[in-house]
């Protein structure tokens, strides 16, 4: 049996890309473990370490030694294998040189298919120690590393130059070179703390060693704990709240070794500019947590994460702001100067901002949203001027000094400029809105106009971006052509509005150059691949709501014009699915779909009663034309749960009419009588969903 010990794996690096960090920390462990796995070599677990200057792994109690193995190797038959006089053959000799043994040391390997000579092989476990190695640069090979330099005079690649790299098995050093570095038992300490090698005489020292001696926290989630904890007691002190962003606090963690929470100040006079503009000063450009009160209003701090344990934190406090308030200065003369001119007046700019070369600029694609969003507000009976006035100023302060310098802030800037110029509320609140839901489980626009804005922008955009035949492809999706479809289908699903898509495409293609659709077929080609593209971001949708793919396959089949109506019939199916009636009704369904596909021509669906002979279809016709009657109105009001409960009361009369009828009879008239009975049947159901569908 393999002895086992524990191994540590460390890279040492100048500071590592910050908002990489964990990506790599993690590809790297995941690398590592199955490059263990294809080795066959077995451990009790493995622990990944990552500060801005390391990545690391501890396997604990991995074996040393892959286990023996047994390689079957099959020769030629025996027929082949010997002469009439029972000799061995050139084929049987050459098979047993090859295998390094003589002839009558080969075995017979016996099969339904033949008898073969055949030689068993033991092969022996490799040593981890030379294993190992390979698997280390294996998983730095494999680290998602968008571009690898040279770094001086090393021959190898990587993202940043590399100082140092450790393989410790046990107490004993495994030697190798990676990334042109030969490996030792040495780390290095904190740069300023500690800036000195540490000798490790075994794995499991590593934490506790770089921590106490070091003064490196190695661990990258103890370290983000640490973080975090220290944020939300520095905020207490201040009497306010902190705002931990997380992929803030991600980036932070992946930037300090030694975390240290130091709180600054600011002039509270700069509370009067809007407050998402002097957070995004803060946090984009100086890496800040801002601090809120009770009401969740700005408070004049911050908090800042320092590498470093200072003596005199103070002069820290200080250095950080003398940099912010320039930050913050600008944005107030920034804010001070984009409100002397309306956003209306900005709107002729937008003639020099390209959208797209074949699509126009901006402003082309704005004129083209005033129109759409009349057509869109006129279908939800939204206010028509409202929507026109906020798809006109949508797209004006990309033109303003804050936007310029804050792009994250378009929308918002735009809300608060035209509430400055006096415009509508509803106006302002949808010039916000129409960037929403900004991220995946962002809220959608809360208000009409803006969900008519957000719709309308987004619908352009897949318009004419399909129309020029760039649709995404596996990674590439420039224009965000996926999260525009999601977003809008979000909006209309989760408002509740009652939207035909496929006809607001239709609108929307009339607002292109003649140039872009130059026929009628590609107006209607390129409208039906839009909205079979939005269908198929539906399905990722409602299977992050645990909605089994056979559901939506079984709604996805009468192509709903309405994304709302499309999410009440997956309620509707999905709550069916779980009915006693559930299993019974789908095989009928399946069964009268497989009959009907094999009639040819037109099928009847209208039922001569007399030609009904047995009971059962009797019987079946008659409760039919009763659920029918209930079922037209609830049909009416969408009501699809109560359609399928009131279908699921044929469950008893189908099973019986499938036992006793035989459909396919040599009578013609009581044949098709019959099959146009059973086209009902599956008419009524599928003016829900395809049931056949269901699994």
């Amino acid at each position: 049996m393999s002895d086992k010990k524990d191994c540590l794996i460390e890279l040492g690096t100048e500071e590592l890309p910050p908002t990489a960090l964990k990506g790599l920390s993690k590809a790297f462990c995941q690398n590592i473990s199955k490059g263990l796995a294809d080795a066959n070599l077995n451990y009790a677990e493995i622990k990944s370490y990552a500060t801005p200057r390391r990545l690391a792994v501890v396997i604990k109690q991995m074996e040393t030694t892959q286990p023996d193995k047994s390689i079957e190797r099959r020769g030629p038959a025996l027929q082949a294998a010997f002469n009439e006089e029972g000799c061995p053959t050139k084929a049987a000799m050459g098979f047993a040189k090859s295998c390094g043994v003589e002839v009558e040391d080969l075995s017979k390997l016996e099969t339904d298919k033949g008898a073969w000579l055949a030689y068993t092989l033991e092969e022996q476990g490799q040593h981890s120690r030379d294993l190992i190695p390979g698997i280390f640069q294996m998983a730095l090979d494999k680290l998602p590393i968008p571009k690898r330099m040279h770094w001086g005079d090393l021959d190898a690649m990587f993202v940043r130059p590399v100082h140092w790299s450790v393989i410790l098995l046990g107490h004993e050093v495994i030697p190798a070179e990676i990334l042109s570095v030969a490996t030792a038992d040495t780390t290095m300490g904190h740069r300023f703390h500690y800036p000195h090698s540490i000798t490790l005489s075994e794995p499991a020292e590593y934490e506790q060693v770089l921590e106490e001696t070091g003064k490196v926290i190695a661990d990258f989630d103890k370290r983000q704990t640490l973080i975090s904890q220290q944020i939300i007691s520095a905020a207490t002190e201040v009497g306010g709240e902190a705002v931990i962003d997380t992929d803030l606090l991600d980036e932070v963690t992946s930037m300090v070794e030694w975390p240290q929470v130091i709180v600054g100040e600011f002039e509270a006079h700069f509370l009067d500019v809007p407050s998402e503009a002097l957070i995004s000063a803060m946090k984009k450009h100086q890496k800040y947590f801002h601090i809120v009160d009770k009401n969740q209003q700005l408070m004049p701090y911050f908090i800042t994460i320092s590498n470093i344990e200072s003596s005199d934190p103070q002069q820290i406090k200080e250095g950080n702001e003398r940099v912010i308030r320039p930050r913050l200065a600008d944005a107030n003369f920034f804010w001070s100067q984009d409100k002397k001119t309306p956003l209306e007046n900005k709107l002729e700019r937008l003639k020099t901002v390209v959208f797209q070369n074949k699509l126009g600029t901006v402003y082309d694609k704005t004129q083209r949203v005033i129109e759409l969003s009349a057509v869109i507000a006129e279908n939800l009976a939204a206010d028509v001027a409202q929507a026109k006035r906020a798809a006109q100023l949508a797209k004006c302060d990309l033109m303003t000094e804050m936007v310029n310098e804050f792009p994250d802030l378009q929308g918002i800037m735009g809300r608060y400029y035209a509430l400055n110029d006096g415009e509508d509320e509803q106006v302002a609140s949808a010039l916000d809105e129409q960037y929403m839901p900004r991220f995946a489980g962002d809220q959608t626009p809360a208000s009409a106009i803006g969900q008519v804005l957000s719709i309308a922008e987004r619908i352009d955009t897949l318009v004419g971006i399909f129309a020029l035949g760039q649709v995404p492809t596996g990674d590439k999706d420039p224009f965000a052509l996926r999260r525009a479809a999601l977003g809008l289908l979000r909006t209309i699903i989760e408002n509740k509005l009652i939207l035909d898509v496929p006809q607001i495409l239709q609108q929307s293609v009339k607002l292109f150059s003649a140039e872009l659709f130059a026929s009628p077929e590609k107006a209607d080609e390129v409208c039906d691949a839009v909205y079979k593209f939005m269908l198929e971001r539906l399905k990722g949708y409602f299977s992050d709501q645990s909605i089994s793919i056979d559901v939506f396959d079984a709604v996805l089949a009468l192509t709903p014009a309405q994304p709302f109506d499309f999410s009440r019939r997956i309620a509707a199916v999905a709550q069916f699915k779980q009915s006693d009636a559930a299993e019974s009704l789908a095989a009928a369904n399946k069964r009268i779909s497989n009959i009907l596909k094999k009639q040819k021509g037109q099928l009847a669906d209208q039922v001569n009663s007399d030609l009904l002979q047995e009971t059962a279809e009797k019987h079946l016709a008659e409760q039919l034309t009763k659920v029918s009657e209930r079922v037209a109105p609830l049909l009416a009001e969408a009501q699809y749960t109560q359609v399928l409960t009131e279908l699921s009361e044929l469950k008893e009369i189908v099973d019986k009419f499938f036992d006793d009828v035989m459909v396919m009879v040599e009578d013609e008239d009581l044949k098709n009588n019959r099959i146009a009975l059973l086209n009902q049947l599956r008419g009524q159901f599928m003016q829900v969903a395809d049931l056949s569908l269901l699994q």
